[in-house]
């Protein structure tokens, strides 16, 4: 339910806006590759408008989630290593001898 919700009140509105965004910039643009000699056609490319800012946006959430999972890598390697302390610890209580049944101390003598 609240994932439903989450797609009509954030991901609806959100596709509206990119969809605007492509229909309001389709005219075609020239971006090139080489600052010193603009009109050179081999480093120029012409598409429209909207795909080159999809593209800067797509190329950001990579960067961006490489550069959180690149920061995150200590947190990983201390939560694989308690992983496996736990594992030990576990299997080394696996391994301890039972206590035998009965009394613990012998029974008195008068």
């Amino acid at each position: 339910m609240f994932n439903r919700f989450i797609l009509v009140v954030v991901f609806v509105p959100l596709a509206v806006i990119l969809i605007a965004l492509a229909v309001a910039n389709r005219g075609p643009v020239a971006f090139t590759l080489d600052p010193f000699h603009p009109g050179n056609p081999a480093l120029t490319l012409n598409l429209p408008l909207f795909i080159f800012l999809f593209l800067a946006l797509a190329i950001g959430m990579v960067v961006g989630s490489l550069a959180t999972w690149v920061k995150q890598g200590r947190y990983r390697k201390l939560a694989r290593q308690r992983g496996l302390e736990a594992e030990n610890l576990r299997q080394a209580v696996g391994r301890t001898p039972v206590a035998p049944k009965g009394p613990a101390l012998p029974s008195p003598t008068s």
